[in-house]
């Protein structure tokens, strides 16, 4: 398909229906807030282009939703917390002027765990969100309320943020795709900082053509990102996109242990469906796997404490009502209690011990370190691979409240995709099947760097190759 395929015949009217799909699908509490005045000014305008100019338009008339920690002008922006449960964006992400500039229309902001800490989308200060397969399933978090809307059939596209897998896992557990594109190849601009050397922004859309057709729209250097390069440009697959001599990569020795027998069936029926198209299978090692997940919440508490040290009640953020402190300190102390949650306590205490004086060698430093090694093992299976496969989770969609008591557990769900954001790389999720209970599997799929180009290819073989995926019932 191309980019064509996903535009409505009219913007209003495709507006109207998912502003009207939003409220049939309150009980996912899967959005927090509907910009209707701006998407029928935005819609209406785009209706009114002369044909000419509308056709050059990519995304005319598509309605989006966005994750709810980018900025849109004049929205409420909260990240999920109520620390910031006041503000209202005064200006666009860059994101956001990309999909204007492309005709696309914003029509809500989704739920998602606070400041995007968290693997199940029940870390939000405006409750869980509902997976569109099973209500009493987690969607996978952070991204879990912009990943259920496109599941349900809301919106066609919605953006996320992926700082430890937050687009990709709950992509697969919502049986869509998500893509996480390569570090520096979209901007953050307008992006509320979690993790600032790991996250990206990145699409969830129903099948990889289409994501790939909304990152070209927000892809590209941006001025006021300093991390976005002058990347190498990426096509978009066209019609026909091969298997034939696609080298694969599969560290089987990640498969052995950890992982539930029906997310590994799946994820071998996919390669088997691959090998059928033509695709040569190659046994990698990717020995330093096994501290991905340490390395990732060392690096990422470590920044998010000092992201997050500029919501204090003064310069951003809830303040606490005067009878509740006596001094500067303890205003500062009362507000940020107030304000955060328990998962974003935690992970700020964990964040600043392991900055603090005698421990950054022995932690944060330590870990850049194990980064480093964690980024050399792809490089060296990239020189004789193409895309590196895996499980996207370990795990299908586990129950509400199942893990919340266990953090260790939780952090686990991100076993497969902290390593792509530690070491900057571009990976996708693609639904490979679905478990006993009918839930959803997601495939992932990793290439080197800048080399959007080959993973879409790749995707988009394989979805092809594997025929249509259901949506939930």
């Amino acid at each position: 398909m191309s980019a064509l395929d996903m535009r409505p015949a009219g913007a209003l009217a495709a507006t109207e229906a998912a502003l009207a799909a939003v409220t049939a699908a309150a009980p996912l509490n899967a959005v927090l807030a509907t910009t209707e005045a701006r998407a029928r000014a935005r819609a209406a305008a785009i209706d009114a282009l002369p044909a000419a100019e509308r056709e050059a338009l990519p995304l005319a008339g598509v309605p989006i939703a966005l994750k709810d920690n980018i900025c849109a002008r004049g929205t409420r922006t909260t990240a999920g917390s109520r620390i910031l449960e006041q503000f209202v964006a005064p200006y666009d992400a860059t994101v956001v002027e990309r999909l204007d500039a492309a005709g696309a229309v914003i029509v809500a902001k989704c739920n998602c765990d606070e400041f995007a800490m968290g693997s199940s989308n029940e870390n939000s200060a405006y409750g869980a969100v509902r997976n569109p397969w099973a209500h009493d399933r987690t969607p996978g978090g952070s991204s879990g309320g912009s990943a259920a809307v496109v599941a349900a059939g809301v919106v066609p596209v919605a953006l996320g943020s992926d700082t430890g897998g937050s687009i990709r896992q709950p992509a697969s557990f919502c049986g869509i795709v998500g893509l996480k594109p390569t570090y520096g190849r979209v901007s953050r601009y307008g992006l509320i900082a979690y993790g600032s050397s790991l996250d990206q922004i990145g699409p969830l859309t129903r099948t990889v053509r289409e994501a790939g057709h909304v990152l070209a729209a927000i892809a590209g250097p941006d001025p006021r990102d300093a991390t976005t390069v002058h990347a190498p440009a990426f096509e978009v697959p066209g019609p026909e996109a091969p298997l034939q001599g696609l080298r694969v990569g599969v560290p089987r020795a990640l498969l052995a242990s950890g992982v539930d027998d029906d997310v590994r069936h799946a994820v071998e029926q996919a390669l088997a469906t691959m090998v059928a198209g033509g695709a040569v299978l190659h046994d990698i090692e990717l020995p330093h796997a096994e501290y991905a997940i340490p390395t990732y919440y060392l690096v990422a508490t470590a920044e998010a404490s000092a992201n997050l040290a500029r919501y204090d009640g003064v310069r951003f953020g809830h303040r606490a009502p005067a009878g509740d402190y006596d001094d500067l300190a303890s205003m500062y102390a009362a507000s940020r209690s107030q304000g955060f949650g328990a998962e974003v306590v935690r992970r700020i205490l964990l964040g600043t011990y392991v900055l603090s004086a005698g421990y950054y060698d022995a932690y944060y430093r330590k870990a850049q370190q194990v980064r480093t090694l964690i980024t050399r093992d792809y490089e060296r299976a990239f020189a004789s691979v193409d895309v590196v496969a895996m499980p996207t989770a370990p795990t299908t969609a586990f129950r509400l409240g199942e893990k919340v008591e266990d953090p260790l557990q939780m952090y686990l769900a991100d076993v497969f995709t902290v390593s792509a954001n530690l070491s900057g790389l571009p990976a996708i999720s693609v639904p490979c099947g679905r478990d006993g209970a009918g839930l959803p599997v997601g495939l992932q799929l990793t290439a080197a760097a800048f080399a959007e180009t080959m993973l879409l290819r790749a995707a988009a073989a394989y979805e092809d190759a594997r025929g249509a995926f259901p949506s939930p019932a």
